[in-house]
């Protein structure tokens, strides 16, 4: 499902919307955008966010974005706990990682999108060379932050060192979402829609060739 479908669906009409679909994912698109509608969304934010870190398929992003169009001098307020739940998840992905992966990897693969063998072993070498920024580049990024969780669990990285990235990288890009709602309301509904997550990944490229310079510059 687009960008555009997830922003543009009112959440009033969500639940009907998913009743009319035979399609499991976008049942699960529609299930999460409605709570936007009732005087549940906070916490609904808060539970989706914590298990979209580990198994959960849609990204809290698609609720988040629904509750700061409807209120948005709440942006601070859902950002943070959108945060704080995300990362809080994430500790959960790498305990499932760390305690449990030989238990549950036939379930990840099978069951949740885009978590593949390839794109696993990927992550993992990937920790093995950058372990803080592998973090949060997941964090950030439209990759899948259930698979960096999981692969830090496996591989055993530090615990403390993942928090820290991991709140960063969810809570730059949760506070560049509400933010942008905030002050530029309907008018940024077709960045949302189409660039988001290009900007997301430019971002990141930026950030580690301005890293990389300080590094060339001090050598």
């Amino acid at each position: 499902m687009s960008k555009e479908e997830y922003i543009e669906t009112p959440p009033a009409k969500a639940m009907e919307l998913a009743a009319a679909t035979s399609n499991p994912i976008r049942k699960l698109y529609f299930w999460t955008l409605h709570w936007a509608d009732t005087k549940y969304a906070l916490p609904a934010l808060f539970f989706i966010s914590f298990i979209e870190s580990s198994f959960f398929p849609i990204p809290p992003d698609v609720l988040l974005m629904a509750m700061c169009f409807a209120v948005p001098r709440k942006w601070l307020t859902y950002a943070f706990w959108c945060t704080v739940a995300s990362m809080l998840g994430g500790v959960f992905g790498w305990f499932i990682g760390w305690s449990f992966w030989e238990l549950t990897h036939s379930f990840f693969y099978s069951a949740i999108p885009g978590f593949t063998p390839e794109v696993f072993e990927k992550v993992q070498d990937f920790y093995q060379r950058y372990d803080f920024w592998a973090v949060f580049i997941g964090a950030f990024t439209p990759l899948p932050y259930k698979v960096f969780t999981i692969a830090a669990g496996v591989c055993s990285v530090d615990i403390p060192m993942f928090m820290l990235a991991s709140f960063l990288g969810r809570g730059l890009r949760f506070l560049m979402v509400a933010a942008l709602i905030r002050l530029f309301g309907v008018m940024v509904k077709p960045f949302l829609e189409k660039h988001f997550n290009l900007a997301t990944v430019v971002f990141v490229v930026l950030l580690i060739l301005g890293f990389g310079s300080l590094y060339f510059l001090k050598h």
